[in-house]
């Protein structure tokens, strides 16, 4: 391997069960009236389709755009004392320690992916970061990860890619990559496919062990 790629919101840092529940308490809504495997489905890729889902549950009470303000007023707030999720800077140190390209590919924009970064001090790892401000498509697609490898000029077969969601999973494995999947708890119950190991946290295995993995299949 001569490469790994993480995905930002989820993997990096649990952003995402702070949205849903950010939703929730806008819209006042029982877990069992937003069901947490419902909405995981719009995990991953771009915010309209997400959107228009709560906009739906909102059932006229308010309208998208108080709910797109209010909402990140919200998430943002839930995220003020943010933390990176367990194991994710030992691998980060790790790739570096063995001279491996690190790159990032996220459907969000670039000043979130950035500020959150440099909140957690992990922006240095990164040799390229890609997000929805360089491509035209985000995921599914994999223009994203198409364009990190090309970046590191290296075949997709040599690097991995780590994933929390279904749809950063096919732009991934679309894009030729190994993928690692790490779930998160909105993301958990999805079903993934095609996908080359499943761990609980980065805690459970360490870099090198997971390429091992990867590298016998």
């Amino acid at each position: 391997m001569k490469g790994i790629v993480f995905d930002f919101d989820g993997l990096i840092i649990d952003t995402e069960l702070a949205l849903y529940e950010a939703f929730c308490e806008l819209l006042k809504l029982d877990p069992s009236e937003l069901p947490i495997k419902d909405y995981a489905f719009y995990i991953g890729t771009d915010s309209s389709a997400l959107h228009d889902f709560i906009l739906e549950k909102a059932n006229g009470r308010m309208t998208l755009e108080e709910i797109i303000e209010e909402s990140s007023i919200l998430h943002k707030e839930k995220l003020k004392y943010a933390i990176a999720r367990d194991g994710v800077e030992d691998y980060l140190k790790e790739a570096k320690s063995k001279g491996l390209k690190i790159g990032l590919a996220s459907s969000s924009n670039r000043e979130w992916v950035d500020f959150f970064l440099q909140e957690l001090q992990l922006l240095s790892f990164f040799d390229v970061i890609q997000t929805r401000d360089d491509v035209k498509i985000v995921k599914p697609d994999p223009t994203l990860y198409r364009n990190v490898i090309n970046h590191f000029g290296i075949h997709p077969s040599e690097a991995i890619a780590f994933e929390d969601s279904a749809n950063g999973a096919k732009a991934a494995i679309g894009a030729g990559l190994n993928c690692v999947i790490v779930p998160n708890k909105v993301t958990e119950n999805l079903q993934f496919e095609n996908y080359h190991l499943r761990i609980i946290s980065m805690k459970e295995k360490t870099l090198s062990n997971v390429i091992e993995v990867i590298e016998s299949i």
